[in-house]
């Protein structure tokens, strides 16, 4: 599947998007303010030209106890951002954002402008119904003829364990 047929990509809001020169307290509110997890940095063509993260933040500036209102985007950026095109494969990237261990994918247009960021969490969203339906063949193909009986015999077991805990004080 292509990144611009995810419903996640459809429904995502504008990325936050600064210039190298903002600074880096004022990125930190607006991304505070939109709940985001990232800022990517863009030129003035909307090039992708650096991104800088929750975990930038954590390490580049509280980890070396700098004032955030005393650095700009370009201090703490990573550069050489990997970008991704909208008709690119989700599962492509997947493999790639964990195999490389990063969160945040700008996705670029056919001129490289940023259009949207993608999160790790928004491909996982993907795999989550193909992983429960081969959880379910595996496990049917197990148990055989007794399927039903364990799975019912689960689902008890859990409804049993939920309402203890909640109901015990």
């Amino acid at each position: 599947m292509k990144i611009k047929e995810r419903p996640e990509f459809k429904a995502k809001q504008d990325p936050l998007a600064m210039s190298a020169d903002t600074n880096v307290d004022d990125a930190l509110k607006e991304m505070n303010a939109r709940h985001f997890g990232s800022v990517v940095v863009i030129n003035d063509n909307r090039n992708v030209v650096g991104i800088v993260t929750e975990r930038d933040l954590v390490i580049k500036v509280l980890g070396k106890h700098k004032a955030p209102e005393s650095l700009k985007l370009s201090d703490i950026m990573t550069k050489n951002v990997r970008t991704a095109h909208d008709d690119d494969n989700v599962v492509e990237w997947l493999r790639i954002m964990s195999n490389e261990r990063f969160r945040h994918l700008p996705v670029v247009n056919s001129n490289d402008q940023l259009v949207s960021v993608m999160s790790q969490g928004d491909f996982v969203s993907y795999t989550w119904p193909n992983l429960i339906a081969t959880m379910g063949e595996k496990t049917r193909h197990t148990l055989g003829r007794y399927y039903e009986i364990v799975l019912i015999a689960a689902a008890m077991l859990i409804y049993a364990l939920v309402v203890n805990i909640l109901l015990v004080p």
